[in-house]
């Protein structure tokens, strides 16, 4: 036997007692193990759990709102002349309430005043040589052309009256409507021109309430819409109605503005107060609802498990509205459903349970 015929023999007989070894130190499966546990595992799932749940009835659902806002005034101007001058006389108080048409502040308008003296006295003269030119016409003494030209004169006088009475209202600020007027930023002497603001006169009976709302709500808010409202360091609740929404979303911020209109009639609110806005966006008569705890999400599919015969049952529902607590089904549920609404993470499919019904659809884990 020559070496490399010893070391052959060598390898082979290697070869052999390593795959007997691995015969006898592997691990085999004991048939009588695997049968107890397969045994356990069908006793696992045949176990019963005791399990709370609601027993469903049609309700009312309805999705609200909680945003901020702020008080802003009905109408609001910032108070000038419309023609300049020296500020002669200032007839308001600071902080009081003013009615619409009220005198404000004065505009010195003496030589206004002369020129309307001036044209009152020639209206006089004008309108008798009227009457005369109409006489002597009607006896043929004067051409009709004659009496044409007097009757246009007394019209152009007539123009330029009303002309120097609209300059000399120029000179008047009047309040444009019934209002709190503010401080005053001018003084009596002051030289005043239609770019000096005199001051600010504010309506806050009604007040307006403006917020804004997520993009999604945008259309559902119609005119009409009631809300409460409370003010920051006023918990009292304040109810106000919608007259208007704006024409567009904002495209910076992805959200609606809403106004909405509140009396004010004790005033006891000022504009740029900031709010606290609650309101109903959307309400659903006669539907039904599941706690949100009771629904079991998996790969996209939302499921729920009915209590039947005393057993488990998935079921595959399609959701509704969400509110805090509750979510709408559109599909899969009827009224009388016991749902199971406790330990729905450890529910199989025909899983025994043992029901302990809760009284309300709001019930929490």
């Amino acid at each position: 036997m020559n070496k490399y015929t010893k070391w052959g023999i060598i390898a082979v007989i290697g070869v052999i007692l390593s795959a007997l070894a691995y015969n006898a130190f592997a691990p085999h499966e004991n048939k009588d193990m695997a049968k107890d546990d397969k045994s356990a595992a069908k006793g696992k799932q045949s176990k019963t759990i005791n399990v709370r749940a609601v027993v469903l009835s049609e309700q009312s659902l309805s999705d609200g709102i909680f945003v901020s806002g702020s008080l802003i005034p009905d109408e609001e101007v910032n108070l000038s002349f419309e023609t300049s001058g020296k500020i002669t006389n200032i007839y308001f108080r600071e902080g009081a309430n003013v009615s619409q048409g009220q005198l404000l502040a004065k505009i010195n308008d003496a030589p206004l005043q002369a020129e309307l003296r001036k044209k009152q006295a020639q209206l006089k003269l004008m309108q008798d040589r009227l009457y005369r030119a109409k006489a002597l016409l009607e006896k043929e003494a004067v051409s009709k052309e004659a009496f044409q030209e007097a009757e246009a004169n007394l019209s152009a006088l007539k123009a330029e009256i009303d002309g120097v009475k609209a300059q000399i209202a120029q000179t008047e600020l009047r309040a444009p409507f019934s209002g709190i007027i503010g401080l005053r930023k001018v003084s009596t002497g002051a030289y005043a021109t239609t770019a000096t603001e005199v001051a600010t006169l504010t309506k806050i009976a009604p007040l307006k309430v403006e917020f804004s709302v997520p993009e999604r709500y945008a259309g559902t808010l119609p005119p009409g819409t009631e809300l409460t409202f409370t003010a920051e360091g006023d918990l009292t609740p304040r109810h106000a109605s919608v007259y208007a929404s704006d024409s567009h979303v904002d495209t910076d911020t992805r959200t609606y503005t809403v106004r909405a209109l509140y009396a004010n009639s004790d005033r006891k609110l000022m504009p740029g107060r900031y709010v606290n806005v609650n309101l109903t966006t959307r309400k659903y008569d006669r539907t039904i609802a599941v706690p949100s705890e009771a629904i079991v999400s998996e790969m996209g599919v939302d499921k729920v498990f009915p209590c039947r015969n005393g057993k488990a049952e998935a079921v595959e529902i399609s959701k509704g509205l969400r509110t805090d607590a509750q979510v709408q089904v559109l599909r899969g549920l009827s009224v009388g459903d016991t749902v199971i609404i406790s330990g729905t993470m450890q529910l199989r499919n025909g899983q025994g349970v043992v029901v302990n019904v809760v009284k309300n659809n709001t019930a929490h884990k």
